[in-house]
């Protein structure tokens, strides 16, 4: 019960109203949860605002999966990384990032065309962190959206900026997030202990070389 009540304050109001329709809404009355979430969408404002918190979580991320639709109706998965920081805040509830030459099949890109509608995932698994977006995004040829969000001494040329406006998004409980760190984390978590060790064979060594 603890977990579900932290879950249900950090979910975000618009969201709930965008993603709970009348299927869902109907399996979590017989499962017996409608009457916290029907709570929580009677308390909801007119719209999530991106605040601090979620903007510096943004502005972490060297990764994040977002998925689209396809004309046909399936839904699309794309990774998408880079240096941390290369998915930015440009205004309001407005982010974006630019798009490097890639495989040329433009499956996001032709998606985006024909439905705007995307969902992200950004993960920050070594804290156990997790934040939905849903929003609307589309491809930019605008040289200042461009300049605005190309990563300084990245050797790639830009194509275009895909640039979302964020419209809602869930902060998710970290249940079943299995930690996880890069190389560059845990060479930081490792470091203290491999210069201690240095420390010690010198003075191991230059006590050896005063003893002969």
């Amino acid at each position: 019960m603890e977990m579900a009540t932290r879950y249900f304050r950090c979910m975000a109001q618009t969201f709930l109203h965008r993603m709970f329709g009348p299927g869902a809404r109907a399996l979590q009355e017989a499962a017996g949860s409608r009457a916290s979430y029907a709570r929580m969408e009677a308390q909801a404002g007119p719209i999530d605002i991106l605040t601090a918190r979620e903007l510096d979580f943004i502005g972490g991320r060297d990764s994040f999966y977002m998925a689209s639709v396809s004309e046909d109706g399936w839904p699309y998965v794309q990774h998408r990384g880079g240096p941390s920081g290369f998915l930015r805040h440009i205004s309001g509830n407005r982010i974006g990032f630019a798009d490097y030459r890639g495989n040329r099949q433009f499956l996001s890109a032709a998606n985006l065309a024909a439905d705007d509608r995307v969902s992200l995932f950004l993960m920050d698994y070594p804290n156990r962190r997790r934040l939905k977006l849903i929003g609307h995004a589309h491809g930019s040829d605008d040289p200042a959206h461009i300049a605005a969000l190309m990563t300084p001494g990245y050797a790639a040329e830009p194509e275009r900026a895909f640039v979302i406006d964020v419209v809602g998004f869930d902060w998710n409980c970290p249940q079943h997030i299995t930690p996880r760190f890069t190389e560059a984390e845990i060479r930081q978590g490792t470091q203290p202990l491999l210069d201690e060790l240095a420390a010690l064979r010198a003075r191991i060594n230059e006590l050896e070389g005063s003893k002969a």
